[in-house]
């Protein structure tokens, strides 16, 4: 979903696909030197993240809060010590706002994470192979008849393409596309 480029180990600013309008005219150039005449440069390589790498990169980076558990009553008890309540899990179970807070966002993430998993799977590429569908037709047949995130995971991969090829079958006739 979005573009970078690396040389001798640094990287540029990140570009997204969704926002570069003609990809004929986007260009990011390097300027080398080359001492000889004739040089033959280092081959390129060619970094495809996927939605795996990407959600893996996410859950690390929300460790913190993936991880939360509500705090709850727990004992610091070590062999051949006194034993006695651990101070702030029992402060954190009175931090109603706090632990909110920290499950809404937890949850949000998790939401964002099934939207682009949904978008990974129900990709414009994909949708142009089946239908045929092309330009804003394309866009506005995917915020119609965007699947819930429950059917992408529990459908086979033939249930899934038949249902871009029955939607779009629906899509075309009440749109009046050939």
């Amino acid at each position: 979903d979005s573009l970078s480029f690396y040389y001798q180990g640094k990287s540029t600013v990140k570009f997204p696909v969704s926002t570069i309008s003609n990809y004929n005219a986007f260009d990011i150039s390097l300027r080398i030197k080359v001492k000889d005449k004739y040089k033959l440069l280092k081959g390129v390589t060619v970094f495809a993240d996927t939605y795996r790498r990407d959600s893996i990169e996410n859950r690390m980076e929300y460790a913190k809060i993936f991880n939360y558990n509500n705090p709850t009553l727990r004992s610091n008890y070590e062999p051949g010590a006194a034993a006695g309540l651990d101070l702030d899990e029992l402060i954190g179970i009175f931090q109603f706002k706090k632990n909110k807070q920290h499950l809404a966002f937890q949850k949000r993430l998790v939401e964002q994470e099934e939207d682009k998993y949904v978008d990974y799977r129900f990709n414009s590429k994909l949708i142009t192979r089946i239908t045929g569908l092309r330009g804003d037709t394309i866009v506005l047949y995917k915020n119609i008849y965007r699947p819930s995130y429950s059917f992408v995971v529990s459908s086979s991969l033939a249930q899934f393409y038949e249902y871009i090829l029955n939607t779009s079958c629906a899509f075309k006739r009440e749109y009046g596309i050939p």
